[in-house]
């Protein structure tokens, strides 16, 4: 009986929900694919974990430390939030199971070294929250193998030096936010930092630094706020360098230049050199060659190119066999659809001279001869079917109103008079005239409506 109420399905269902009741622990909260245990007093995490959760948040406890393994129950993880506590550090092989990570935040904490091993394996996260620590150092290769990095937050730590070097277009090709604001930094590489991708140089925040005054530093500034970056537009009141190094006598350089008049502003650097191509047609199903020819020459180019359907794409990013892209920036697609079609950028960019150049390629791919006649002659079919509706509802449609039927022109009554009646009217003596105007009536001549015509009638 009990079998006959509760079909499989639905008796799997409910273990499954008994089930994550019993791995949920009890000082936290499950609901859905979330777990929440924050400011819940914990000084480690819970051992038991529902494995189904796609978010999890520590935030605001006592945790101090890390170890191998520690999110393995969790394999569906993409949000890991543990801001407020009291990590100094992470142990080796912290997320080894949690490769699904797309948020990390591990703000508000007490990390004073970010090693290059914390975050290996993690090729799919997007956001990194670390500021608000003690960080002081950040290793070479801490950022590598995070191919799939959008915003990495450093600010409001005691960052002196930080390895620009490891961040490329090939790298990192998609990251677009890089805070390191509120920190120590004095000195910069200003040649790595002007070899940065654009986009990252976009997204380069600075501001309330330590930074000395010297025309390296001015002149990559005074092009970043030439090109109207919203990094240098949104603060420019906090962007300050101090004098020979003396913290007192700090100015602020974008609205003050008198001390950098003397200093030599190179040409713009890494400013795009557009070239323009014809539009290229091709068939739908046919192979295509794109190339990637710029006024940049060198054995040291790399090259990215920003696709309409499939983003931006890099040697190190093809996981498609049907697209290649060649060592001189050529790309090349087996058979290209009609969702291929738009504007195609290639940047080429050469790190040692800090310069790239961008090359435009407007595709349109165009239906094979049968099917594009197939789509003229159904439209053509369409406005023919539309046209004979339009003339069924002029001059088909009936005509419900009195007033629409016109009627013919009035037929011009003509008198006849009887001859009797003209006698006896006439011809009465003096007798029966005295009788007639006894009996007057008046006679109104109303017309008369019949399928011939218009006649005239007395009606008395």
């Amino acid at each position: 009986m009990t079998r006959g109420q509760y079909p499989g399905p639905l008796l799997l269902l409910l273990c499954l929900l008994h089930g994550s009741q019993e791995t949920c622990p009890s000082m936290c909260l499950c609901v859905s694919d979330t777990v929440s245990c924050s400011s819940s007093g914990l000084a480690k995490i819970p051992l038991s974990l529902p494995p189904f959760s796609v978010t999890f948040d520590l935030s605001h406890n006592h945790l101090s430390w890390l170890g191998p393994g520690s999110f393995n129950s969790m394999p569906r993880l993409e949000n890991l939030r543990m801001a407020h506590n009291q990590l100094s550090s992470l142990g080796s092989g912290v997320f080894n199971n949690a490769s699904g990570l797309r948020l990390l935040d591990l703000s508000s904490n007490k990390l004073q070294v970010v090693e290059q091993h914390y975050f290996q394996g993690l090729w799919r996260l997007e956001e990194l929250l670390l500021y608000n620590n003690k960080i002081a150092q950040v290793e070479a290769g801490t950022l590598s193998g995070l191919s799939s990095l959008k915003k990495a937050y450093f600010s409001l730590n005691q960052i002196t030096d930080f390895p620009f070097f490891s961040i490329q277009d090939h790298s990192h090709p998609f990251l677009t936010m890089l805070d390191l604001s509120s920190n120590r930094m004095t000195r910069l590489p200003w040649e790595d930092v002007k070899a940065l991708p654009r986009l990252v140089q976009q997204g380069l925040y600075l501001h309330n630094n330590s930074l000395i005054c010297d025309c390296s530093m001015y002149s990559v500034f005074w092009h970043w706020n030439l090109r109207g970056y919203d990094s240098l537009k949104d603060f420019t009141d906090e962007h300050t360098c101090s004098i020979y190094g003396d913290p007192q006598a700090a100015i602020r350089f974008l609205r003050h230049s008198r001390f950098f008049h003397n200093c030599t502003l190179e040409k713009v650097v890494s400013q795009p050199v557009t070239v323009f191509l014809s539009n290229v047609l091709v068939s739908e199903g046919e192979r295509v060659r794109l190339d990637c020819q710029t006024s940049l020459n060198g054995a040291d180019l790399s090259f990215t190119w920003l696709s309409p359907s499939k983003g931006y794409i890099t040697q190190s990013s093809i996981n498609d066999t049907l697209i290649s892209l060649f060592a001189n920036g050529t790309l090349e697609i087996q058979a290209v659809k009609v969702n291929d079609s738009g504007l195609y950028v290639c940047t080429a960019l050469d790190i040692k001279q800090a310069l790239n150049a961008t090359r435009e390629v407007n595709v349109t791919v165009l239906l094979p001869p049968a099917e594009s006649f197939n789509t003229g002659y159904t439209t053509l079919l369409g406005c023919a079917v539309t046209m004979v509706f339009i003339l069924m509802y002029l001059y088909l449609t009936p005509c419900r109103c009195s007033c629409c039927k016109q009627p013919k022109p009035p037929v011009i009554p003509i008198a006849t008079y009887d001859a009797s009646t003209l006698t006896s009217v006439f011809s009465t003596s003096p007798r029966d005239q005295h009788k007639i105007q006894a009996n007057k009536h008046v006679a109104f001549m109303e017309p008369m409506i019949s399928e011939e015509g218009i006649a005239w009638a007395p009606e008395c």
